[in-house]
């Protein structure tokens, strides 16, 4: 699907303008409350929408309805990105008043990552067929790791670019209000904030690699994975305050989102046999029964009571 670029000029222009002006409301670094996040969550996804219906109205349902199916998938797998965040956030004692600016620049951080993912892996999947079977075979191990090692958790300070960092950047460790960095001794050097933000990055720099690769499954429009990419991401902060509470409720969502994966996985490989592309409708509907039958799932579980998360903080 050729895609002229005014509209690439226009896409990446609303979405520059959407982050200035959610930077700008936030600027004071409050604590977010439920009633705001809601707002919010609810701002973005009518964003999110919306961009559909422009598509349906300018290149048609199929189009609008295969940018929905990324939307959808997209969505859902951002709720296990919350996951980490929270532990993140929970194992480094990340005061609530600057946890909006770690996430506001960790989005910006996974906007770039997915784009540089999406040119590349459109390019492969357009140049080589045989990658459709790599993408899909790793789309399907990674949802069996998801559904049967999800308590398998590492601790955030244990992660390979955190380490780096720490050992390379001269840190001090303690909070600074909501700076980066700080200059203790005449010495300039990262707070315990900036490692934050390096874990955040590099958790979904991971988490980048398996979207882009379950919508690449589903279209290999750059400008298709990358909007419904983007329309997903940008609400991922709200997402996070919404549903921090309600988290511990959600013990069998990796079951969904394993499905997911898989799915996306087997309908890639699918797509370069005889089957062909499997029709949008019917992905549509196995991602929307998947994610709800899920969180049904999930909340029916959990309706009695579950124990509260212990908190822990690096030494």
């Amino acid at each position: 699907m050729s895609v002229p670029w005014w509209a690439w000029v226009a896409v990446m222009l609303s979405v520059a303008v959407m982050l200035a002006i959610d930077l700008f409301l936030h600027r004071d670094n409050h604590v977010i409350g439920f009633r705001e996040a809601l707002t919010w969550s609810g701002l973005w996804i009518a964003a999110g929408l919306a961009f559909g219906v422009v598509l349906w109205i300018w290149l048609g349902g199929e189009v609008a309805g295969t940018y929905y199916a990324g939307y959808l998938i997209e969505k859902a797998l951002s709720i296990d990105n919350v996951f980490v965040f929270a532990l993140i956030f929970t194992f480094f004692a990340v005061p609530a008043s600057v946890q909006h600016k770690v996430l506001f620049w960790g989005v910006i951080g996974a906007l770039a990552f997915r784009l540089v993912f999406i040119f590349v892996g459109a390019e492969l999947l357009e140049t080589f067929f045989w990658t459709a079977y790599l993408f899909g075979a790793f789309l399907i191990y990674t949802g069996y790791k998801m559904a049967f090692r999800h308590d398998d958790e590492t601790p955030p300070d244990r992660n390979p670019l955190v380490r780096l960092v720490r050992r390379i950047v001269p840190t001090d460790a303690r909070y600074h209000g909501d700076r980066f960095f700080v200059r203790v001794n005449g010495r300039r050097m990262a707070t315990l904030l900036f490692v934050v933000l390096i874990a955040v990055e590099a958790t979904d720099l991971i988490f980048a690699v398996d979207s882009v690769a379950a919508i690449l499954a589903i279209t290999t429009s750059t400008f298709i994975v990358w909007t419904a990419n983007a329309f997903a991401i940008l609400g991922l902060r709200s997402l996070y305050f919404c549903l921090a509470g309600l988290l511990r409720r959600f013990v069998h969502l990796h079951y969904g989102l394993a499905l997911l994966l898989a799915f996306a996985g087997i309908k890639l490989i699918l797509s370069e046999t005889p089957v062909g592309k499997l029709p949008i409708p019917l992905t549509l509907s196995v991602i929307i029964l998947t994610i709800g039958a899920s969180i049904g799932w999930s909340l029916l579980a959990t309706r009695g009571g579950v124990d509260e998360p212990t908190s822990r903080r690096p030494t």
